[in-house]
């Protein structure tokens, strides 16, 4: 069982304005770059994300994942899932490593993992793999960082990395035991 991060951020360190506004990540998303994800997802089983990535994407025309997405919210667990995401869409309040179990008792092997603090999260509980990190060349001064606090350093090793015309830079890195 694993854990697989696919994430934009820009270039200093955020995800998204304190709102949650992503924005500025929408308006460099050129439709003629393949930036790899859906090489990414093939080989994923399932997706868990926190509430804000969550509320982010709900708002979305389309929902625009083809998996079971688990999201971890404590404020969340418990209520309705909307009509229209029934079957696609569950809440639970739980742990990272409680998560995991959860989708491989399910059958789920390979996770992506998406969201700023759920990240964190399974970063500090040695459940992410790997990182697919796209670096937006934009610098928007505030918002929701990609990274907290570690209860250590986590080494990573880089594995790859290319940049593309639009100026985005993509690098993925293994977490090291």
């Amino acid at each position: 069982m694993s854990g697989h991060v696919f994430i934009a951020t820009s270039l200093d360190g955020y995800i998204a304005r304190p709102d949650g506004d992503i924005g500025w990540l929408l308006a460099r998303d050129d439709p003629n770059e393949d930036h790899g994800y859906d090489a990414f997802i093939a080989d994923k089983d399932a997706i868990v994300m926190g509430r804000g990535s969550y509320e982010k994407v709900a708002t979305f025309d389309l929902w625009p994942y083809d998996r079971p997405v688990l999201v971890l919210s404590r404020r969340l667990a418990g209520t309705p899932v909307p009509d229209r995401l029934r079957g696609k869409v569950r809440f639970a309040d739980l742990a990272p490593p409680e998560a995991m179990r959860v989708l491989e008792q399910e059958g789920a092997r390979r996770v992506y993992v998406d969201g700023g603090q759920v990240v964190q999260a399974f970063l500090r509980a040695g459940l992410v793999e790997d990182m697919v990190i796209t670096t937006v060349p934009v610098l928007i001064g505030s918002g929701r960082p990609l990274f907290g606090a570690l209860p250590a350093d986590r080494d990573l090793a880089l594995v790859a990395s290319r940049s593309f015309p639009s100026g985005l830079v993509q690098s993925t890195y293994r977490v090291q035991p």
